[in-house]
């Protein structure tokens, strides 16, 4: 039976959530996740737990934050006065805006913390700092 390897296309059913057990995603109820092993279109740990397995065979796999989305970075947090984001923007924790920088970039933030004078961003990945626990099983290998 083949294993998964590099360069291989896979097809996947798998369910993601945290340490404390709250499911983010999964693909349940939707088409499998197909990727090809070793063109990096999934994170690090989830793709090398997807090597080596065999079609049919399912496991269960904890990622840490380096093989995830990296540990969470202070220095992308930026606290704004309330007064220098534009009044058409609404503000409620748990929001998600896009940022433009001057170059035309844009990137986008989530508002953690919102207060009469001040709002705080955070550019880091929802999952920056998490360790990751995914029910893995393959279905395909081509």
């Amino acid at each position: 039976m083949a294993h998964a390897k590099e360069g291989d296309l896979v097809k996947v059913h798998y369910t993601g959530s945290l340490e404390d057990g709250t499911e983010f995603d999964s693909s349940a109820d939707k088409e499998p996740l197909e990727f090809t092993i070793g063109k990096g279109e999934v994170i690090p740990g989830f793709e090398q737990a997807v090597s080596g397995m065999s079609p049919g065979e399912s496991k269960t796999v904890t990622v840490p934050p380096e093989q995830a989305y990296g540990q969470h970075k202070e220095e992308m947090v930026a606290v704004l006065e309330r007064k220098d984001v534009p009044a058409d923007i609404e503000l409620a924790v748990g929001n998600h805006l896009e940022v433009s920088q001057e170059n035309g970039d844009s990137f986008p933030v989530m508002v953690t913390d919102l207060s009469d004078t001040a709002v705080t961003l955070d550019a880091n990945h929802p999952l920056a700092g998490k360790s990751l626990v995914f029910k893995i099983t393959l279905l395909e290998v081509a």
